[in-house]
Formats: structure tokens, C-alpha cells, sequence
């Protein structure tokens, strides 16, 4: 149940979050709910790799290069999901940072932090 109510959250973000922006079109309520899946999937199997293999180079940069693999994260769901579509890398960045952002905020408010 726990893992649903993230998913939903997370979708109801991606929503809010792509008619705020400019650069982020999502087409609807679905495709959102897609997109929540496909990002906790990619979160989960893909970004441990990347973090991995690029462990040089976040260390290098004191973290901030965890930005650009959130980013990437970003662009590779874009690729899988038919209805989402990001502009650029700079709008993928963006929309990682204040998803990420609104999620912790939501979590922490809602009593679902980690």
C-alpha cells in the first residue's frame, strides 16, 4: 500500500510539475502514472549502475554529478514512455531537481519519509 501511495504521489507531481514548466508535456493522467512507474524502476535496477561506474567522478565533484545521472534518469524515461516529452537536458535537470524537491516535501508531510 505503501509503495502504491508513492507511485500516485509521485504521478499527481509529474502532473502538477509539467503544466508548470515549460519543456515537460505530459498528455495525461496515465502516461504520469506510467512515468512514476517507469522513473521507480529505472531509480531501482538503472541508477546504482550509473552511480557506480561514475563513482570517480561524483566524488571528484562533491556530488553534484548525481544531477546530471537524476537528469539522465530523466531523458531515459522519456525515451521508454509514448505521451512524456522533455525539451532538453537543462529541462530534464530542472524537472529532477523540483520532483525530487516536492516528493521529499510531500513525504515528510504526509508521514512517508524513509
Amino acid at each position: 500500500m505503501k509503495l502504491f501511495f508513492r507511485i500516485l504521489i509521485t504521478a499527481i507531481l509529474v502532473m502538477v510539475i509539467s503544466y508548470l514548466m515549460i519543456g515537460i508535456n505530459v498528455d495525461e493522467f496515465t502516461t504520469a502514472l506510467s512515468v512514476a512507474i517507469v522513473l521507480a524502476l529505472l531509480n531501482f535496477f538503472v541508477k546504482p549502475i550509473l552511480v557506480l561506474f561514475t563513482l570517480p567522478i561524483t566524488i571528484f565533484t562533491l556530488g553534484l554529478f548525481l544531477l546530471v545521472i537524476n537528469a539522465s534518469i530523466i531523458l531515459l524515461c522519456d525515451h521508454f514512455i509514448n505521451g512524456f516529452e522533455v525539451s532538453s537536458f537543462w529541462n530534464a535537470m530542472l524537472f529532477s531537481i523540483i520532483l525530487s524537491l516536492s516528493q521529499s516535501l510531500v513525504f515528510k508531510l504526509t508521514g512517508e519519509a524513509k
